[in-house]
């Protein structure tokens, strides 16, 4: 498996729950769509709830990955996104995205925004992964 640079400059805050950045070496990347907290159905699960969404979502992230020939550990990137009013609603997603990718640590930008796609959406999440080089693809095209 290739090795994942992970870049945190001392001169920085040490602090924040992720890298700074990361550098991928070259390879296959992938890039998914925003993981939204849907059911098979296709209907919106845990409304109202937003570490049930965010459950949700990381849940169908990790779907998406393994079908890629990735996992949460070959995260480079992620971007999540919280219809929020107030702060605190962000740190409440942020802890259980910190919790699911543990170690890993990818950069992340956290976004309040006003709404989503689906009603009664209330988290998004996309990230920006390296394929592993350990099995041959089983993606349907």
């Amino acid at each position: 498996m290739m090795d994942i640079q992970r870049i945190n400059p001392i001169s920085l805050y040490s602090g924040v729950p992720y890298d700074y950045a990361t550098s991928a070496p070259s390879g296959r990347v992938v890039f998914t769509a925003g993981a939204c907290p849907l059911d098979q159905k296709g209907d919106v699960v845990a409304r109202g709830d937003l570490e049930g969404q965010a459950s949700q979502a990381l849940d169908n992230l990790e779907v998406v990955l393994e079908e890629a020939r990735s996992s949460l550990d070959q995260v480079v990137k992620t971007t999540v996104y919280v219809v929020a009013n107030e702060r605190s609603e962000l740190a409440r997603v942020w802890k259980v995205v910190e919790e699911r990718f543990g170690a890993a640590r990818p950069p992340s930008t956290l976004l309040g925004v006003e709404l989503l796609g689906y009603p009664d959406q209330l988290i998004e999440i996309e990230a920006i992964a390296l394929e592993r080089e350990d099995e041959p693809s089983q993606t349907a095209t």
